[in-house]
């Protein structure tokens, strides 16, 4: 009876419920300090450029495609996977794109059809790889990124920019945000505005945000990237979620690949080059664990606009040779990867001691 004692034990045990959750807002907090005090540093630095809200909002347009892959590669990850074909998947989708409305004399509704269509294919393709024949998703995708690459450059070698007169009215279409404007050195008022591709961009981000949070599927996906066989014992479709993941993941480097489209409006071999290390930098950034089963798309979210921050303010200081991009984006992964390691020790210790 004097074991009866114990009874408080399930508060405690509470936290192993949703210790996932606390690391992934932990680690969300981090990511949003480190963003701001970012951004405010370079304000007070930099001086009066980063004030203007047309800055901020610059770093949304021209990261609108970014964010939607990284969504797709945070929840890829927090199965415990890993998609390095995005950035391939966006250049082809792009070329395709352009390709069809140029040439073929094509229509923008039959476009987002073919970018949907080529991001489900390599998604639904390499997900059954990776899902249900058990091949490692690093080579699966590494696969992926060489054949989109090569038939970006097969469907067109040269770059060109689109002429298609809708599209072009579509690309060159910006949503006024009314009192943010500012003045310009000719002493004319400017709007500050967004591109369209934004406002997919955010829709994307709260719609997979609430998915991921109060969906079964969204609670499953953690589940298997924390642990596969508690999963698979709690009775969810272990293989199945993988392939979901990686067919979400897919999509999202469709979606994103047409919302890179709209804002360079051209096709060109070279388009999107590096974007996969970029959106797992951004992944990583904004708090999602290599190892899985923990991330937030908030987190991803200001992962990218942390990541194109630092970039803006190396540029600003004049340092604008690549290498020098290259060492602060490495500092920052560096940094964020120690801030994982300390919170999953601290998670750790915390196991032990219950037990």
């Amino acid at each position: 009876m004097s074991q009866t004692k114990k009874a408080p034990a399930p508060k405690a045990g509470q936290g192993n419920k949703f210790s996932n959750m606390t690391d992934t807002n932990l680690l969300l907090f981090i990511t949003i300090v480190v963003f701001f005090v970012m951004y405010i540093g370079a304000i007070l630095i930099q001086g009066k450029g980063f004030l203007k809200p047309q800055t901020f909002f610059n770093i949304l347009n021209g990261n609108a495609a970014l964010i939607i892959v990284s969504c797709g590669m945070s929840i890829v990850m927090i199965t415990g996977g890993i998609d390095i074909s995005v950035g391939g998947v966006t250049a082809l989708v792009s070329m395709c794109c352009a390709v069809y409305l140029d040439f073929h004399n094509g229509n923008i509704f039959m476009s987002v059809l073919i970018a949907l269509a080529i991001g489900l294919a390599f998604g639904v393709v390499q997900g059954f790889l990776v899902a249900y024949l058990d091949i490692q998703p690093f080579i699966v995708t590494l696969a992926g990124m060489f054949f989109a690459r090569g038939m970006t450059t097969i469907v067109n070698t040269d770059p060109f920019n689109v002429q298609n007169e809708a599209f072009v009215a579509l690309k060159d279409t910006r949503i006024i945000i009314p009192g943010l404007g500012s003045v310009n050195k000719l002493g004319k008022y400017v709007d500050a505005y967004i591109e369209i591709g934004v406002v997919a961009a955010l829709i994307v981000v709260v719609v997979l945000f609430c998915m991921l949070r109060w969906s079964k599927l969204g609670r499953g996906f953690y589940a298997v990237g924390g642990n596969p066989q508690s999963a698979l014992m709690l009775g969810i479709n272990v293989r199945r979620t993988k392939f979901i993941s990686h067919v979400l993941c897919g999509l999202l480097a469709g979606i994103g690949g047409f919302v890179y489209f709209m804002h360079v409006g051209s096709g060109s071999p070279s388009h999107a080059q590096g974007m996969e290390m970029n959106a797992i930098a951004s992944s990583i950034i904004g708090g999602t664990l290599l190892t899985g089963g923990v991330g937030n798309l908030i987190g991803t979210f200001f992962g990218v606009l942390s990541l194109n921050t630092i970039q803006n303010i190396v540029s600003s200081a004049g340092l604008n040779d690549a290498w020098w991009t290259g060492i602060t984006i490495a500092g920052m992964l560096c940094l964020f990867l120690v801030v994982q390691s300390v919170v999953m020790a601290r998670k750790k210790l915390a196991i032990k001691a219950k037990s």
